[in-house]
């Protein structure tokens, strides 16, 4: 179950900095969409990376898991928030919701 959890870990760090380095044009678009600040925008994407980074460390350091996992859930549950305020469907709600359950995932197994 550890190298599970180990996999998780790698795969929310991955899917989240492929986001915000390489699919950057889409976060700008999301956001404008949910009325959100350039400064905003920027603020979320270097906290999503830092705690994206403390997961992989996290791997080596177990100890640095908890509090990433909780953050970056937080994020996801806000993503799932906005994507509901501004009436997208379910496809676009899809990704973050996934991330937001994997967070959840890392955080019960960080506890344990």
């Amino acid at each position: 179950m550890e190298e599970l959890t180990k996999l998780v870990q790698m795969t929310l760090a991955i899917s989240v900095a492929f986001v915000w380095i390489f699919r950057f044009h889409n976060v700008v678009e999301e956001f404008k969409e949910f009325g959100l600040s350039d400064i905003t925008r920027n603020f979320v994407g270097a906290t999503k990376i830092s705690m994206a980074t403390l997961l992989v460390v996290g791997i080596w350091y177990p100890s640095l898991v908890l509090i990433p996992s909780i953050l970056m859930g937080l994020f996801m549950v806000a993503a799932q928030y906005f994507h509901f305020k501004v009436r997208n469907p379910f496809n676009k709600h899809l990704p973050s919701l996934i991330l937001l359950i994997l967070c959840v995932f890392i955080a019960f197994r960080s506890i344990s």
